[in-house]
This record gives structure tokens, C-alpha cells and sequence, in this order.
């Protein structure tokens, strides 16, 4: 603030001075509140204030009102243009957080300096305010003043805060005009700049160009690649900097740590880990965040939880790194647990915070935890939010509701391919493929084009469908838009033509593929075959999956289903000892079912449950009455070379058998029942369950492996086609 005319004029009036010229010693510190002038010693003249005496009371003042009071004493001695002290004025002014103080002083100044100019620049860049730091730069320049050494970092940290590429490119080459090309303090902030625009390529160069890198530089550079998706070059340029017997400073170890989280490599991180126990940076928080995210992502979430709760206050990117933790590591109850800790303690969440927790929720498969998040979601800031929006269809389609996905899909406003894409995956997780197919051709009637993803929805809709012309047609019209088929197209399109009955067809398009088969592809294959029998096939099918992914349990088991389903026993026996020598073991199969928004789970043959008795005598009557509908069991789905009796028992005990029991005897007549099965449903199971829903008059949704059945009327939504 300047001093106003009236003070002025009061404090040249001679008749005034006295009370102002009995200044101490040492300043006291004064109170904000009542601060009231300082007391000056007994006049003298101008001469006797010297430099260093207004610099120390400049330097022992501690508000504002002691630097009004000194810029007025200025005025009345006639010292008010000396650089040096109104510089040091701005400064304070800067310290003390008053920053329009301090600018009211500067624009006061007549002909200000290079000093003054970096001054009031370096205040704006102290507290932010790129903007001002832009304007007050151009200013500088149009009134011919050149910059130097300490003004370039201000303006370039300016340019990378808002951030202004094109206006750091036009500091870069003033930078080389006025020769500061070799400072290293000015380059190190214009590869921070070029790195934070992800312009990485002019940011190494800058880097390349350094004779003397400093510990800064280095960090500036590896900060660049690893937020620019490039962690490999991050951690390679690390390499390169411990090399030079650099020692890193914790910023960098935030970067290398990001870097080993990006490709997953949790020994690696771990060794980082102990350089920041060994440097004693333990406490710092944004590693506290990276080591959270690190061990998290990594799927070491109890590591992760025990960074998290060392903080007093986690902020929200730490929140935000547990619960993504959580969900994206199978422990869906936990993160939404947390979730809902974050609501109670009213702590802000963001965008990043609710994607997060509606991932959980779809992974819990709970319908009625799926409408509380998006009645959540609806009453929140978020619910136009696009990424929000997309992940609720996610969630409702993955929790059972392709209905509920679509109401979702239909009130958001802005559709991007992505929200698009998602619909369309709904339907085809539901087998919905004309649904889907119509989409489709709605989506680019609204002129969006559709994406790798669209088109995996669309064959995955086709091939549970049954749709082969239309999933064949669909695969060779993704050239039309520049989009080159991945694995998971192949693998779609030769289990659209194996589950078709075109095993040999799907062969030869394999032996056709411009990309080397992986894994989805020949256990695409492998699947079909057990379908139709074609050992030889699978045989093939088998050993390539064995070659690539030697130590999956689930290629073993399905060789062992098509040698079953064929009824060679010696074969099974081959292939289990096969897995025993390995050390693998076939997963156990369990269902989960929802009842009052509570899920309980089953196991094949489970007689844990307190209500056992009842759902025993249940499935008795369930058998019973199936046997008098003409049901008759399907055999060859039990894996063991067994006798008809035991067969029969053992089809009765499957896990999802005894969730359909348990849900009977837990719900009114005509309540739906939603089940979750981690293995891919069995064919007598399928059949049963068609039955069943016929005669209790109930409409069963079973999640399997792959897709949803919904059941009803004595028919599955999958039309026997899965």
C-alpha cells in the first residue's frame, strides 16, 4: 500500500517530526492490532541516515505498518529512489505476504532496475501468480531492461505453472540472445518446463546440452520421462546418475519409485525403499504417497495400508492411492470400506476417489451396493462427470443391471467414445449382441468414432451371441477406421468361430495372423475344443499355451475337461500329474449370493453354513421335483471317472446349486436371484438352473468366468451359447 498524501504531508511538516525521531536501538515488536509509529531519535540531518541504517530497520521489521512507516521516513529524507533500500522494501513486502504492498511500491518506483524488476517478479513467482509474472516480464521488456541469470527461472517456473509452452519457447531463445545458454540453474528449469508440457524430446536435448549437471538437472530429467510415460528411460537416466556418483534427492526417488510402480517391478522398488530408509527420508510425505502407491499397485496393500496409516491427516492423493490399491487388487470389500470412512470423516474426494470406489463396488457384483454409489454419485459434484458416468455403466452391467447401465448411459450428457465403448461391453457381457450391434450403428450416426475397445465389445457381444457373420464382418471393417486388430480381436474372432463349430476355420486363421499368437488366442481355441470333442486339436492348442504360459493352472484344467468330456481317464490322470509335478492345483470353485444386500459364499459339497439342514433339504426337494420334470443330469460334466450314482450326487453339490438353495429358503416368491460363480458355469448346471427357474417361477442372474446367464421361464439370455 503507498503511504497516502495526507501522512506525507503530516510527516514533512517540521512541527511533526519530532515524535517520530526517537527511534531505539532495537525495533520492539509490535502489535498488528495496535501498531502505532515508530519513535525516531532526535532530529538530524538526512546525511546521518545512511544505507545500512534504513537497510537494518527494513531487516528488524516484522508487519507491514513498520515497512509503511520506514517507506514514509524514506519520503521525508528524500531517499525514497534508492534502489537498494526499495528493493529491499519489496522484498519484505514479498516475505511478509503482501504482495500488492509490494507491487504498490514497485509501480510507485520512477525507471525501475534490473534489481527491482527480478524483486517484484520473484515475489509474483514466490506466491504463484504466473500470470502477473508473464505480464509484469513483458513489461520489463518493453521497457528495455534486459534480464539475467536470476530473472529467466522466475518466468520459466511461470511458463510451466500456467502452463505456457509458447511463451517458454519465446524465454528459451531470449535465454540464448542474451547468453545464458551455459547457466545451469536456467537450464535446469527449462528442462522442468519442456518436461511438464510433455515436450520430453526438447527437454533431453537441454538436458544433452548440460556441462554441469547438478543433482537438480538429473532429477529434472527422469521427473520428465517417468510423468511422461516413459518409466524405462526414467529409471535408465537413474542408472546413469548413480553412476556419476550423484547423490538423489528425495524428489528424484519420488520419480524412480513412480517409475518402478508404472511396469510393476515391485524387488526394484523395494531396493528404493531402502535407500530412503537408509537417507532418513522415511517422514516425508510425498514418498510416504509414492511408497503407498508403489506397494499398492503391486498388490502388497497390507504394506501399503501400514504407509497410509502412519499419516496423521493422509491427503487425498494417498487416499486416492489405498482405495485404487484395494480395488484394482481383488480386495473390493476394503476399498469400499474405505470409500465409505473418507464419507463419515466428510474428507473431499475427487473424480480419481469415486472411479476408484465404483470399481470396487462392480468387483463386489452387489446390485444394492451398485444403486447406493450412484445415488452417491448422483447427489454429488460428479455427476456429470464423464469418467464418473462411464465407470457406473461399468459397474451396473459387471453388478447384473445392463438395464441400469443403460439409464446411466442414456442421462449422460456428453457421450465420448469411451462412454460409448462401455455401453456397448455391458451388452456384450449379457450376450446382448443385437443390442450392442444397434449401438453401434447409433453411436456413428452421432458421428463418434469408435475405438479398439468399441470393437472388442462388439465381437465379445457377437461371439457370445452366436452372431458369426455379423462378428466376421465387424473384425474387417476395423481397418476402416485406422484400427489394427490386437490379441484380444484374434482371441474374439477365433472363439466366435470355434464356438461356431468352425474349428478348423479358426486354425487356419490363426496360422494367418500378422501378430504371433498369445495366450488368449490358442486358449480360445482350447476352449472350443472341449466343446466339440476335437481332441487332436486341443492337444495342439495345449501344448502352445504350455509354452508360453507354463505355470497356469487353467490350461492344465481345460486339457483335463476335453480329455474327460472324451471320456479318456488315462489322459486326466496324465495331465494331474502333469500339475502335481508343477506344483499347480485347479481353483476351487465357490458362488456368491446376494441376499438383503449381504453376499454368502458356497463351496462344492459346503455343509459349513448354520442353515445346512435347510438347504440340504431344499436341494432334495429342488432334485425331486426336477427328476419329475424330465431333467435328466449331464453326466460327462463330472471330471472323475465315477459311477452313475455318485455322478448324480456330486452334480447336486456344485457351489452355485447350493447358492440357488440357500436364496430359496432366504427370499419371498418371484424375488430375483443374483449369484457370482468364479469358474465358467457347467453344462448340467446350466441346464438345472434353466429348469429350476421355471419351476419356482424365479428369475436366476448368474455371473460366471466369462458372462452373465440370466434365467428365466425355463430359458438362459445366452441361448445354450457359451
Amino acid at each position: 500500500m503507498a503511504v497516502n498524501a495526507s501522512l506525507t504531508r503530516k510527516l514533512c511538516n517540521p512541527s511533526n517530526l519530532t515524535s517520530l525521531y526517537s527511534l531505539p536501538t532495537k525495533i520492539r515488536p509490535l502489535d498488528p492490532a495496535t501498531v502505532s509509529p515508530f519513535e525516531f531519535p532526535a532530529p538530524v540531518s538526512s546525511q546521518a541516515f545512511d544505507y545500512s541504517f534504513y537497510a537494518s530497520l527494513i531487516n528488524k521489521s516484522t508487519h507491514k505498518n513498520h515497512l509503511n512507516q520506514i517507506h514514509a521516513q524514506l519520503l521525508v529524507s528524500g531517499s525514497q529512489d534508492d534502489r537498494l533500500l526499495i528493493t529491499k522494501l519489496i522484498n519484505s513486502g514479498v516475505a511478509f505476504g503482501e504482495i500488492r504492498y509490494a507491487r504498490n511500491i514497485f509501480d510507485e518506483f520512477r525507471e525501475p532496475d534490473l534489481f527491482l524488476w527480478n524483486a517484484i517478479i520473484r515475489g509474483y513467482s514466490r506466491r504463484n501468480m504466473f500470470g502477473d509474472v508473464i505480464e509484469l516480464y513483458l513489461r520489463m521488456q518493453v521497457a528495455s531492461v534486459s534480464p539475467d541469470c536470476f530473472t529467466f527461472p522466475s518466468v520459466l517456473k511461470a511458463c510451466c505453472g500456467l502452463p505456457a509452452l509458447r511463451m517458454g519457447c519465446r524465454v528459451h531463445g531470449q535465454i540464448f540472445r542474451h547468453g545464458f545458454e551455459s547457466d545451469v540453474f536456467v537450464q535446469n528449469v527449462l528442462v522442468a518446463l519442456y518436461a511438464k508440457c510433455g515436450q520430453i524430446g526438447p527437454a533431453r536435448v537441454v538436458f544433452d546440452g548440460l556441462c554441469d549437471r547438478t543433482v537438480v538437472s538429473w532429477t529434472s530429467i527422469i521427473s520428465g520421462y517417468a510423468q511422461n510415460g516413459d518409466p524405462m528411460e526414467a529409471l535408465r537416466i537413474f542408472s546413469q546418475m548413480r553412476q556419476s556418483n550423484l547423490k538423489p534427492d528425495w524428489i528424484a526417488l519420488v520419480s524412480v519409485l513412480k517409475a518402478y510402480t508404472d511396469v510393476d517391478d515391485l524387488i526394484q522398488g523395494k531396493s528404493i525403499h531402502g535407500c530412503v530408509i537408509k537417507m532418513g527420508l522415511e517422514d516425508e510425505p510425498d514418498l510416504l504417497i509414492s511408497l503407498t502407491a508403489m506397494y499398492a499397485k503391486c498388490g502388497q496393500v497390507t504394506v501399503a495400508r501400514s504407509f497410509f496409516d502412519q499419516m496423521e491427516t493422509p491427503s487425498l492423493t494417498l487416499w486416492n492411492a489405498m482405495i485404487s490399491g484395494y480395488a484394482k487388487n481383488g480386495y473390493a470389500e476394503e476399498a469400499v470400506g474405505l470409500f465409505r470412512e473418507m464419507i463419515s470423516k466428510k474428507i473431499r474426494i475427487d473424480s480419481i476417489t469415486m472411479t476408484s470406489a465404483i470399481l470396487a463396488c462392480a468387483q463386489v457384483g452387489s446390485l444394492e451396493l451398485a444403486r447406493w454409489m450412484d445415488d452417491y454419485t448422483t447427489s454429488s459434484e460428479y455427476r456429470n462427470d464423464v469418467f464418473v458416468n462411464t465407470a457406473l455403466i461399468d459397474m451396473y452391467a459387471k453388478c447384473g443391471s445392463v438395464d441400469l447401465a443403460r439409464t446411466v448411459f442414456d442421462r449422460t450428457v456428453d457421450k465420448d467414445v469411451v462412454v460409448w465403448s462401455a455401453m456397448i461391453v455391458g451388452y456384450g457381457l449379457h450376450g446382448q449382441g443385437r443390442e450392442a450391434i444397434d449401438l453401434y450403428y447409433t453411436m456413428k450416426q452421432h458421428e463418434v468414432c469408435p475405438n479398439d475397445v468399441t470393437f472388442v465389445g462388439l465381437l465379445t457381444a457377437c461371439n457370445h451371441s452366436g452372431l458369426l457373420e455379423e462378428g466376421w464382418k465387424l473384425f474387417h471393417h476395423m481397418r476402416d477406421y485406422g484400427i489394427e486388430p490386437r490379441h484380444q480381436h484374434y482371441a474374439c474372432v477365433v472363439d466366435l468361430l470355434g464356438r461356431s463349430g468352425h474349428l478348423e476355420q479358426a486354425y487356419d486363421f490363426i496360422m494367418k495372423m500378422p501378430i504371433e499368437p498369445g495366450v488368449s488366442v490358442w486358449g480360445a481355441l482350447l476352449s472350443a475344443c472341449k466343446i466339440y470333442r476335437h481332441v487332436a486339436l486341443g492337444e495342439y492348442a495345449a501344448q502352445q499355451l504350455f509354452t508360453l504360459d507354463p505355470y497356469n493352472t487353467g490350461h492344465y484344467v481345460q486339457l483335463s475337461n476335453l480329455y474327460a468330456s472324451a471320456r479318456l481317464w488315462d489322459c486326466v490322470g496324465k495331465v494331474r500329474v502333469l500339475m502335481k509335478e508343477k506344483g499347480l492345483s485347479k481353483d476351487l470353485g465357490y458362488s456368491l449370493i446376494e441376499i438383503n444386500g449381504k453376499l454368502q459364499a458356497f463351496l462344492v459339497g459346503d455343509k459349513s453354513h448354520p442353515r445346512h439342514k435347510e438347504i440340504s433339504e431344499e436341494l432334495e426337494r429342488l432334485e425331486k421335483r426336477l427328476k419329475e420334470a424330465g431333467f435328466v443330469p449331464h453326466t460327462e460334466s463330472v471330471l472323475h471317472d465315477l459311477n452313475y450314482e455318485e455322478t448324480e450326487e456330486t452334480l447336486c453339490n456344485h457351489s452355485e446349486r447350493i447358492a440357488i438353495a440357500f436364496g430359496l429358503i432366504s427370499t419371498p416368491p418371484g424375488t430375483t436371484l443374483r449369484l457370482t460363480k468364479n469358474l465358467r458355469a457347467c453344462v448340467n448346471c446350466h441346464s438345472a438352473t434353466k429348469f429350476i427357474s421355471k419351476l419356482v417361477n424365479r428369475e436366476i442372474v448368474v455371473r460366471d468366468a466369462t458372462r452373465f446367464h440370466h434365467f428365466k421361464d425355463g430359458f438362459c439370455s445366452c441361448g445354450d451359447y457359451w
